[in-house]
C-alpha cells in the first residue's frame, strides 16, 4: 500500500463511515487506536491523520488521548469534533462545556475562502453537528476559516503545518457536501492519488496470499453467501488447485442454491469442490425440535460435525480460509459508554474446535462489505451472487417457525423462490436489505376451488437496513403484494393464507427465530 490515511479512533460511532468515506476517494485508510506510538504510525509512512470524534471531554481526568509526538511527524492533520479539541488540549488553546449543545442541522458558513478544505464549497452549506463542548481558545498559529451559529470556530486552520480542525462532521450523509470536504483532504492537502481501486487490490491481494500460503493447501468453508464465495474467487485466482472448498447441504438452503454454487466455483471457475450432502443428519437432529436457540445450537454443532470429518476426508491443508471483513478486525475503543471493548473473535468457521489446527488466511480482512461486492464483480464473479440478499447462517431453519419437516421446508423454499422472483421483475430486489418467506406454525380454513381447505399460512418479510442492527419495514405497492399472495397461494401446495408483515426492528427482529 503506497499511500494511505490513518484514522486515529476515540470511540466516535462514525469512525468507520470516515475510513469509508477516504476510501470512496480511492484512497486506502486504517483505523487505529487513539493512543497509538506516533513511531508505529511514522513506520506506516502515511500520508496524513485524521483525529476522529467521539464521546469524552477533552478537559476530564480520564480522557483519551494520542500520544503527542504525531503533531511532529510533519504530515497533515484533520480533527473531526473530538479531534480538534485535541488540537486544542495539546496546542495551546481551550475547550470547555458549551452553554447551548449543538444537535442535528447546522448552516456553515465559510470565513476565508481560500482555505484548501472547503475548494469548491460554496459560502454556506449545511453541516451535520453532535457536540456539547465547543472551542473557546484557539490552539497557538490557528485562525478561523469557518462558523455555524452556535460556534465561532467551526473549522479552524493552521497554514504552515497544515492542520485543519472541524466541529462538525463531515464523514455523515447529513452533511451534504461533507464528501467534498474529505476528498479535499487527502488528495488537495495530505496530496493522495487515486490509487485504491478493486483492480490493484486484487494484483496485491494476490501477492500476499501467495506469500503467506507459499505451496500449501488451503481449505474453505463455501456457503454460497457473499463473504465466502468472493474469499474463494479471491483465493482461487491467487493459489489456483492448492485451494479445496467445502459446500455442505444442510437441507436449510433456498431453492437451487446447492445447483448455483456447483455451477458457478464447479464447471465456471473450475475451483476443487467437495460438495457434501447432509440434509438428512440435520433433519435428523432437528426432529421435534421447536425452540428456536436450540435449533439454532444443532444447526450449529451439526455444520461442525460435517464440516469436521469432510477436512479430514479433503487431505492434509495447513491453512483455512475465512471471509472475515474489515469491521469484524477493528479493534473498539473502550471508552465512555462504547459498549464494545475487544476485537470480535473470528477465529473459526461456525465456531469449530481448537482441535483443528489450522492457520488462518484472511484474504478480505481489510475489505467493507460494499467493498467486498466491487471485488466480487472484478473476479468475475455473477450479479446474482455479489448481490444477494443477506441469508441467516441456519437458513431455512429459522424461517420454518416450529418443528421442521421436509415438507415444510419445500413449502417454505417455493413460496421464499417466488418472493425473490418477484421482487426481482419488480427493480426492489438489489434496493432493499432482505425479501424472504416465513411459514408460520398455524394453519387456517380457506376455500379453494368450491373446496375448503385447512393449510398454511406464508408470511412475506421485507425491510430496509444499513447494517442489520436495526430496520424498517418496506412499503412494497399493493400490486406487487396481490402478485405475491396470488402467486404463493395457487402455486404452492399446502398454502391457502398470506400476510405481509409490518414490524420494524426494533420492537421485532429481522427474522422470526
Amino acid at each position: 500500500m503506497n499511500e494511505q490515511i490513518i484514522i486515529l479512533d476515540f470511540g466516535s460511532q462514525y469512525t468507520q463511515v470516515i475510513a469509508r468515506r477516504i476510501r470512496e476517494c480511492n484512497v486506502y485508510s486504517t483505523i487505529l487506536r487513539f493512543d497509538t506510538p506516533a513511531a508505529e504510525i511514522a513506520r506506516m509512512n502515511p500520508k496524513g491523520i485524521i483525529l476522529s470524534g467521539g464521546p469524552n471531554s477533552v478537559y476530564t481526568k480520564d480522557a483519551p488521548l494520542p500520544d503527542k509526538a504525531i503533531f511532529k511527524l510533519g504530515i497533515p492533520v484533520l480533527g473531526i469534533c473530538y479531534g480538534v479539541q485535541v488540537f486544542a488540549q495539546f496546542l495551546g488553546g481551550k475547550v470547555e462545556k458549551g452553554q447551548k449543545r449543538e444537535y442535528g442541522k447546522g448552516t456553515l458558513t465559510i470565513a476565508d475562502k481560500a482555505c484548501a478544505l472547503f475548494k469548491g464549497l460554496p459560502e454556506q452549506s449545511q453541516v451535520w453537528n453532535s457536540h456539547g463542548d465547543k472551542l473557546t481558545r484557539l490552539p497557538k498559529d490557528f485562525v478561523v476559516v469557518a462558523t455555524t451559529e452556535n460556534s465561532d470556530y467551526a473549522a479552524i486552520e493552521h497554514t504552515q503545518r497544515k492542520y485543519f480542525g472541524l466541529q462538525f462532521h463531515p464523514e455523515v450523509v447529513h452533511t451534504p457536501r461533507g464528501k467534498e470536504i474529505i476528498a479535499n483532504f487527502v488528495h488537495g492537502i495530505c496530496g493522495c492519488g487515486k490509487n485504491w481501486t478493486m483492480r490493484s487490490y486484487v494484483d496485491q491481494a494476490v501477492e500476499e496470499i501467495r506469500a503467506q500460503v507459499g505451496k500449501e493447501r488451503v481449505i474453505l468453508g463455501l456457503s454460497g453467501g457473499v463473504d465466502s464465495s468472493v474469499a474463494a474467487a479471491l483465493l482461487h485466482r491467487a493459489i489456483g488447485d492448492q485451494l479445496t472448498c467445502i459446500f455442505v447441504n444442510n437441507g436449510l438452503l433456498r431453492a437451487r442454491e446447492a445447483e448455483v454454487v456447483q455451477e458457478v466455483f464447479g464447471r465456471h471457475f473450475k475451483v476443487k469442490l467437495q460438495y457434501e450432502q447432509a440434509s438428512a443428519l440435520f433433519l435428523r437432529k432437528l426432529k421435534g425440535v421447536t425452540d428456536p436457540e436450540r435449533k439454532r445450537k444443532i444447526i450449529g454443532r451439526t455444520f461442525i460435525e460435517v464440516f469436521q470429518a469432510a477436512t479430514k476426508r479433503a487431505g492434509k491443508a495447513k491453512f483455512l480460509a475465512q471471509g472475515t471483513l474489515y469491521p469484524d478486525v477493528i479493534e473498539s475503543v473502550p471508552i465512555a459508554g462504547n459498549p464494545a471493548a475487544m476485537i470480535k473473535s473470528h477465529h473459526n468457521v461456525g465456531g469449530l474446535p481448537k482441535s483443528m489446527k489450522f492457520k488462518l488466511v484472511e484474504p478480505l480482512r481489510c475489505l467493507f462489505k460494499d467493498e467486498v461486492r466491487l471485488l466480487g464483480l472484478e473476479l468475475g464473479l455473477p450479479k446474482e451472487i455479489v448481490y444477494r440478499q443477506p441469508f441467516p447462517g441456519p437458513g431455512l431453519g429459522v424461517r420454518v417457525l416450529g418443528e421442521l419437516t421436509t415438507d415444510k421446508l419445500r413449502i417454505t423454499r417455493e413460496a421464499d423462490a417466488i418472493v425473490v422472483e418477484e421482487m426481482k421483475a419488480s427493480g426492489l430486489y438489489y434496493k432493499i436489505w432482505q425479501s424472504f418467506a416465513v411459514l408460520l406454525p398455524c394453519r387456517s380454513v380457506g376455500v379453494m376451488g368450491d373446496e375448503r381447505t385447512y393449510d398454511f399460512t406464508i408470511a412475506v418479510r421485507a425491510v430496509e437496513s444499513q447494517d442489520g442492527m436495526t430496520a424498517d419495514w418496506v412499503k412494497l405497492p399493493y400490486d406487487l403484494l396481490e402478485k405475491l399472495a396470488t402467486r404463493i397461494i395457487n402455486e404452492v401446495k399446502g398454502v391457502n393464507r398470506c400476510v405481509f408483515d409490518i414490524t420494524s426492528k426494533p420492537p421485532g427482529t429481522i427474522e422470526w427465530e
